[in-house]
């Protein structure tokens, strides 16, 4: 055994001790029945000032980054079977399939305008950052250009082929087709003979309340899981990686925050009619859960419960917009990210845009946003679809690798809270708001606190 490994063990048993002992902290104040909000902040700080510290006394986190895998697979263990069931449950609850149709039509409707407005504020907060500036025109060696999927191919791998497969394969647009098919045959079937489909509904009724139970087990471990993934996250790169791209790392975040507060504050202050303050509070877990794994479909169950117990919307609304928003709602990777890096590739590569070009970008990003639902890489696929669209060099996807893990936190962030803002304003068209219980509300309505 060589010095470095010897090394690495050693240092690796420092940064476990550290996090047994942040861990036994929060257990503590979970103990104490401290607000499950509060406890994933002060997870989340602690994460930050923990992984720097590691980084610049170089020691190996390989038991915290294990920690934070942990928690998301269990997380994601969790997204196939939710999904299904909880989409038959909320179209099978709907009898009126006209009534679903337009439910459909106003979240669909909702993401493209949310992305659209996304890609305008990233474009203009570009154009006044000019991130570009001072940037070298050189592309990292590991940089691979992204296959654009043809229209035809997206549309095949919408399609289910074989569910089980997909499921297996954690498919989630083919396993959400396949839910749909099956709750509008229930649906259909039920209409003319009750008591046949009636057996199917309690079992799916029954196991979606197993699941929900499963949920809020997982859930309870959030504030552990933030603490490892922020504190691997800050542990691996250090604030050094972060220094030749800080202008165009600090562009992106004044937009996304922009978005987040003028767009998503501005439609539920004035469409939703409810105070803002109090829906980002109640909103938190998604937007901390989301921020730390950067999956909106492992932040789908924590915000599937934020969504019902916290927002008080109907579990038939939340249960048919918050899988379809994990999917297709992409107002951080869709809208502000393409935007921003089609700016800053421009002006690294000395190419100018015009007025029109400016317009194709916003259209662009709109478009993709929804044509890559289901793409592995959805950030990278968007972005690509619009370099191209404007003729820059898709090369210039290479030259922010490096925080591209950065960025995608807070875009993840903005895209999970974009689908609960959705949600909110669906179930408030829809008259399936609880606005009383929802101002009366003061205290946690998830069960987060260890029994």
């Amino acid at each position: 055994m060589n010095n470095n490994m010897i090394h690495a063990i050693q240092t690796n048993w420092v940064s476990l001790v550290v996090s047994m002992i942040v861990i036994a902290v929060l257990y503590g104040l979970a103990r104490k029945r401290v607000n499950f909000g509060y406890r994933v902040l002060l997870a989340l700080g602690l994460g930050l000032v923990a992984g720097i510290v590691f980084n610049r006394l170089k020691l190996d986190a390989t038991s915290v980054s294990t920690l934070g895998t942990i928690y998301v697979n269990l997380i994601k263990m969790l997204v196939i079977p939710l999904v299904s069931v909880l989409v038959i449950s909320s179209i099978t609850s709907i009898s009126n399939l006209g009534q679903l149709r337009k439910i459909g039509v106003k979240t669909i409707s909702l993401f493209l305008v949310t992305t659209g407005i996304a890609a305008l504020i990233g474009l203009l907060i570009a154009l006044a950052f000019d991130p570009g500036s001072g940037i070298a025109q050189s592309v990292p060696q590991n940089y691979k250009p992204r296959d654009i999927p043809t229209f035809s191919q997206v549309i095949l791998d919408l399609v289910p082929t074989n569910p089980i497969s997909d499921m297996a394969g954690g498919k989630v647009v083919p396993v959400l087709v396949f839910s749909i098919f099956v709750a509008i045959a229930i649906v259909h079937v039920g209409t003319k003979r009750p008591e046949a489909v009636q057996p199917v509904k309690q079992v799916i009724d029954s196991f979606a309340q197993v699941m929900n139970q499963v949920t809020k087990y997982i859930i309870r471990l959030t504030p552990y899981g933030v603490y490892a993934l922020i504190g691997a996250m800050a542990a691996k790169y250090g604030l050094e990686t972060l220094l030749p791209l800080v202008k165009l790392i600090a562009a992106t975040y004044v937009a996304l925050i922009i978005h987040f507060v003028v767009t998503f504050g501005g439609l539920v202050t004035f469409v939703a009619r409810v105070n803002p303050i109090k829906f980002f509070r109640k909103a938190y877990p998604t937007i901390a859960v989301a921020f730390t794994t950067r999956s909106s479909y492992a932040t789908l169950p924590v915000n599937l419960e934020v969504i019902t117990k916290r927002l008080r919307v109907s579990p038939r609304i939340a249960s048919f917009v918050a899988p379809l928003g994990a999917t297709m709602n992409m107002n951080g990777c869709g809208g502000v990210w393409p935007a921003v890096v089609a700016i800053f590739v421009a002006r690294v590569y000395n190419v100018p845009l015009s007025i029109s070009e400016y317009i194709l970008i916003v259209l662009v990003s709109m478009i993709s946003s929804i044509g890559v639902a289901g793409v592995p890489g959805p950030a990278s696929i968007s972005t690509t679809v619009v370099l191209t669209a404007i003729g820059l060099p898709i090369e210039g996807i290479g030259l922010v690798l490096a925080i591209d893990a950065i960025v995608d936190m807070g875009r993840t962030a903005v895209n999970a809270t974009g689908t609960t803002v959705s949600a909110l304003l669906v179930a408030q068209s829809e008259g399936e708001f609880d606005r009383e219980s929802f101002n009366r509300d003061e205290e946690d309505q998830l069960e987060l606190n260890p029994a």
